[in-house]
This record gives structure tokens, C-alpha cells and sequence, in this order.
């Protein structure tokens, strides 16, 4: 779907406060309400906006450690990247996983209470994988940027 200024401008909007009314958000934008509704309507059949969420505080709901984990499996094929995918899927400790290229194969984004639970998911769960030969951790230490927002202006 090609994207104009009017569709970026929303785009801001909605990233910014996804809970806008479509009259406040046509204020926004400077378009009559039901032009602002026809575009928002296709801008989310077309699949460009996927959803909307609530934004949580992990530390004020009790998450307060995050890492990045890099994971190397022992072998390579589909059916072993299909299996780890499967398995990954089920952790809801794992916020996104990424296949990369580099040093290892996958990293994940892991998120725990504390560094016992922390532990418990890399040393008794994912080393516990079959394919999974290889686990670092990198904690995170400080947050200096956190964004869902994607710059659409591009």
C-alpha cells in the first residue's frame, strides 16, 4: 500500500496514542472526520496498523530484568529452525525473537522478575533445547531509548 503525507500524519497520530477518537484524531490531521475514518479503516484492513496495545512499566508490574540472549544451535536445517521456532513461540518470557546472521543464529529479547528467574529460563529451559548448543546473555543495564514508534516520514 503506497502511503501519502495524510497517511504518514496519521500513522504519527495513532503511534503516539493509539486510543485517539477519530474526531480528535481528524483534528489532528486536518481532515474531515469521515475522510480520517476511511483512511484509518484501510490503513488497518491493509494490515499496515496490526493492533492496539497497552504500553506496560515492566518494573511496575514486577519485571525487572531484560537481556538480549544470543542462541547458536548445534545443527542447521529447516526442520531444526522450524522445532526452535515452535518452541521459542511457547515462552512467554521471550518478547521478540530475531534470526540474525553473525556469531549466532537467533537473539532473543527475554524479560524475567529477577536474576534467579532470569536463570532458570537460560539455564534450565533453553540450554535444555536439543538443538541449542550455545546461550549468551547480555543484561540490560540501562534503558536510554524505548520505542514502538517507527518513523514513518522515511
Amino acid at each position: 500500500m503506497a502511503l501519502d503525507r495524510l497517511d504518514m500524519r496519521i500513522l504519527e497520530a495513532l503511534q503516539q496514542n493509539g486510543r485517539l477518537s477519530n474526531v480528535e484524531l481528524s483534528e489532528l490531521v486536518h481532515l474531515s472526520p469521515s475522510q480520517c475514518q476511511r483512511r484509518r479503516q484501510k490503513l488497518e484492513e491493509s494490515g499496515v496498523v496490526k493492533r492496539y496495545v497497552a504500553q506496560l512499566d515492566p518494573e511496575r508490574v514486577g519485571l525487572g530484568v531484560m537481556a538480549l540472549v544470543s542462541v547458536s544451535l548445534d545443527k542447521h536445517s529447516e526442520k531444526i529452525a522450524e522445532e526452535f521456532r515452535s518452541a521459542i513461540i511457547e515462552y512467554p518470557e521471550v518478547l521478540e525473537c530475531w534470526g540474525v546472521a553473525g556469531d549466532a543464529d537467533y537473539m532473543l529479547k527475554v524479560i524475567a522478575p529477577d536474576l534467579k528467574a532470569f536463570a532458570d529460563i537460560t539455564l534450565h529451559r533453553l540450554l535444555n533445547l536439543p538443538m541449542v548448543s550455545n546461550v549468551k546473555s547480555n543484561l540490560l543495564l540501562q534503558t536510554l531509548k524505548s520505542t514502538t514508534e517507527l518513523p514513518v516520514r522515511w
